[in-house]
């Protein structure tokens, strides 16, 4: 967990979602529960490596949930926490913002 917040709560969440990477894997877990590889192949150009990292940052903000199953080979899931899941009208509110931009930004007048 974060232990030193910002004051500021637009800044509080911008530094717990504002990785490209945190954006795209939460947009993943909002359909459900995901296996890493499930992640991986969805989020296009994302290294193992990075995908690790941001997963075990998620996780450590409380922002996701990794569940371990005691099998050969190791099972993995993840999946939202109650707070994570309450970010939800934020991206939603992000996607609308994104698809009336390119709707309506006429980029011959920039």
């Amino acid at each position: 967990m974060i232990k030193n917040l910002p004051d500021c709560p637009v800044e509080t969440t911008l530094s717990l979602i504002s990785s490209r990477w945190t954006v795209l894997i939460l947009r993943e877990l909002f359909t459900g529960t995901k296996r890493f590889n499930e992640l991986k192949k969805s989020i296009n150009n994302i290294s193992q490596k990075v995908l690790t990292s941001n997963l075990r940052s998620l996780e450590d903000n409380g922002l996701i949930k990794r569940t371990v199953y005691a099998e050969v080979p190791p099972k993995v899931e993840y999946s939202l926490t109650e707070i994570g899941s309450s970010l939800k009208p934020i991206l939603d509110a992000l996607r609308e913002w994104g698809e009336n931009y390119k709707e309506n930004y006429n980029y011959e007048n920039k």
